[in-house]
């Protein structure tokens, strides 16, 4: 099953061009300082620049305030902000109206009685990301490597096109996108050498997986 894929958490100019060289569909920009991935206001300017018209860029933030989001979209040019935190579904309608930008929201998932709010976040966002819960130890709300089962989603039909995001590889991407029926998917630590340093080689690999 060919996939649209979205590659998350680029920190650097050879990671951008990697990406896109490879096929990417999305280009993520992390807004959280305790992730190893995050950037700058500035640096990520200065990496969504680079990024050709036709790749969506995304702004990955975590219970951002409206004056940490201002900041944000004011400086870098963008498609679509992630939601990756505890936000409710009243703040992405919130968010959507007030930066006229489409939101995707990212739903964690540890087991069925997480998949209800699937369907609430689907009424509201543009876009979801159906990605693994973290543990509840984990300093992190997504990029950990951690899966969740798949077969929770098969034959589940949702309010609003999905991505499909949690302890992806490039062994395991094709696997997972026929066994979900995902049309995308995201991937970050599954595409690099140590935390927050993506390889080039692995984001071919992985994109050539699922094309």
């Amino acid at each position: 099953m060919t996939a649209r894929v979205k590659i998350c958490g680029l920190t650097t100019s050879e990671g951008v061009a990697a990406a896109v060289d490879a096929g990417a569909a999305y280009v993520g920009l992390v807004f959280f300082e305790k992730s190893p991935r995050s950037v700058s206001i500035e640096t990520a300017r200065a990496l969504a620049v680079e990024v050709p018209v036709g790749v969506m860029k995304v702004a990955l933030v975590v219970n951002a305030d409206n004056a940490t989001l201002d900041a944000i979209t004011e400086a870098v040019p963008l498609d679509m902000i992630q939601l990756h935190g505890s936000e409710t579904p009243e703040r992405v309608t919130e968010v959507k109206e007030r930066y006229g930008l489409p939101v995707m929201k990212a739903i964690g998932i540890a087991d069925a009685r997480d998949l209800p709010q699937i369907g609430t976040y689907g009424r509201v966002a543009d876009q979801l990301l159906v990605d693994a819960k973290p543990t509840q130890d984990a300093e992190l709300p997504g990029g950990n490597g951690l899966s969740f089962d798949w077969t929770l989603l098969g034959g589940k039909h949702w309010p609003c096109p999905w991505m499909l995001a949690g302890g992806l590889t490039p062994e395991n991407a094709a696997y997972a996108a026929k066994k979900t029926r995902a049309r995308e998917i995201d991937v970050s630590s599954g595409v690099e050498s140590a935390p927050g340093v993506k390889d080039a080689d692995l984001i071919r690999a992985f994109i050539a997986a699922v094309s």
